[in-house]
């Protein structure tokens, strides 16, 4: 009990972009296989179940920047959503709207700001690792111009992109109460696409 109490205030000492990490790691890594499982990028059938993917998540948390509290927090905040990319990737490949438009009958609410804060550290976790998946999209002849933009990088990097949001994340002032909840926006952010791919694969 001792030692769980000691790893407990110690994970609690830790940046919040520290804690989401730690929190989320197994569910991001059961987001991985549910993604890969839709064999995305081994036909543009598979693309693009991957791709309603993206845009059923794209969707949900599009209203999150601009949220006008969390802009506060986060600057340009609103210039890092990515919805209208992937609706454009969308009517690129022709993808049936109705089928983009198929939610799950309960999507998760995102009831406070400081669960807003998780579901974006998820959403914007995956554009930092989008770099592998927009390189194997261009083997099915989709690039940042068609098919895959909103795979593509900022113009200032990925890794400045994302160190930037993380470092203002991090600024941000939370209670533990904030805090917790930010924890479990995270893990309701993967649910979601977890639940997603598993909708469509």
């Amino acid at each position: 009990m001792e030692a769980i109490l000691t790893q407990a205030k110690s994970t609690s000492t830790l940046p919040l972009s520290k804690r989401l990490k730690l929190s989320t790691h197994a569910a991001h890594e059961r987001v991985d296989k549910a993604i890969m499982a839709l064999s995305p990028f081994t036909s543009l059938d598979g693309y693009k179940r991957f791709l309603t993917v993206q845009y059923q998540f794209q969707r949900h948390t599009a209203p999150l920047y601009e949220q006008a509290e969390l802009c506060e927090w986060l600057e340009r905040l609103e210039q890092r959503c990515r919805f209208n990319a992937v609706k454009l990737d969308a009517k690129d490949l022709s993808v049936n709207e109705d089928e983009l438009n198929i939610s799950l009958a309960s999507p998760p609410s995102i009831d406070s700001l400081a669960a807003a804060l998780g579901w974006l550290y998820v959403n914007e976790g995956s554009n930092l690792g989008a770099a592998f998946l927009l390189k194997y999209a261009t083997q099915l002849g989709l690039s940042a111009n068609f098919g895959a933009r909103h795979l593509a990088p900022s113009d200032a990097g990925r890794g400045l992109h994302w160190r930037y949001f993380i470092a203002q994340l991090d600024a941000v002032p939370l209670s533990s109460e904030q805090e917790e909840q930010a924890l479990q926006g995270a893990r309701d952010a993967f649910k979601f696409v977890e639940a997603l791919a598993l909708k469509h694969s």
